[in-house]
């Protein structure tokens, strides 16, 4: 079994190495190519086979530049094979319409939506949107026109509210700003004088009089409540006003805090329980 990693080379015992000669060979004509992987960039149909092949199939492709620019834009070329036939089939970019087109060996599919791109524009068309691409520019530049002057016309307007404001203020007298500044009084005396007059509206409620509404002071003193009790007595009074004089002067007793020994209660006669007498032999 041979080395996998060949360290050592057999040299038969003849083997003359100044017998060697160095040989080029010729350098290949036309563009350079590499083989890339690649997908295929859109649908097409072998002409050969008839094979459909969809977008996005995977090839080993030869890539070689064109020799064409668009705009300093290389355009490249791509070879690769069908995989039915085997056939070859070639396309480029295209940088301006940023696609591909499809050169030979293969037909693109109808694709729909880029049918109306791919007719042709005539000069008549061209100039008749080139026309109308300038009215709409022309409309739009007299649109922003007006706005910018309806927009500086608020900005002026706005300018002189504010100065005709700080004229007005301006003209207001300083001492007569500090006078009503003195004038003010705090929260705090404020909130009393209010207390005070609803204090004073309850008491005139209170002592109003139904009949004529003025106010009625009634003071009741706890020595003429007294006399009358005690003038009572003597008087026509009678028992009533007797008793009620001698209510008034009864004094009151000093309660007692002394100590009170409890009697203790009989449990058994309560059960019917009789003790006997213990009776003493000594007489």
């Amino acid at each position: 079994m041979s080395e996998r990693k060949v360290l050592q080379k057999y040299y038969p015992p003849d083997f003359d190495p100044s017998k060697i000669t160095r040989s080029k060979g010729p350098k290949p004509t036309g563009p350079k190519q590499q083989t890339v992987r690649l997908m295929a960039p859109f649908s097409m149909k072998c002409l050969n086979c008839g094979e459909f092949i969809y977008k996005g199939r995977k090839f080993n492709a030869r890539k070689e530049h064109s020799g064409e620019k668009y705009y300093s834009i290389s355009i490249f070329r791509f070879y690769i094979r069908c995989t039915r036939c085997s056939s070859e089939i070639t396309f480029k970019t295209d940088p301006k319409n940023m696609d591909y087109t499809c050169e030979k060996g293969a037909m693109r599919n109808f694709e729909p939506w880029r049918d109306a791109g791919a007719q042709e524009e005539t000069e008549e068309e061209r100039l008749d949107r080139l026309q109308e691409a300038e009215n709409e520019s022309a409309m739009e530049k007299l649109e922003t026109k007006t706005l910018d002057s309806r927009r500086e016309m608020q900005i002026a307007d706005a300018l002189d509210e504010i100065r005709t404001r700080n004229a007005r203020n301006e003209r207001v007298d300083e001492e007569k700003v500090l006078e009503s500044l003195y004038d003010t009084k705090d929260l705090a005396e404020l909130e009393r004088l209010r207390v005070e007059e609803e204090d004073a509206r309850l008491a005139k409620a209170a002592f109003a009089s139904a009949d004529d509404g003025k106010f009625v002071r009634r003071v009741v003193e706890e020595d003429e409540d007294l006399a009358a009790g005690v003038g009572g007595v003597g008087g026509v009074g009678g028992v009533g006003s007797s008793a009620a004089a001698a209510a008034v002067l009864k004094v009151t007793e000093i309660p007692s805090f002394k100590k009170t020994v409890k009697r203790k209660r009989d449990l058994g006669a309560a059960l019917g329980i009789k003790k006997k007498k213990v009776v003493s032999l000594v007489d």
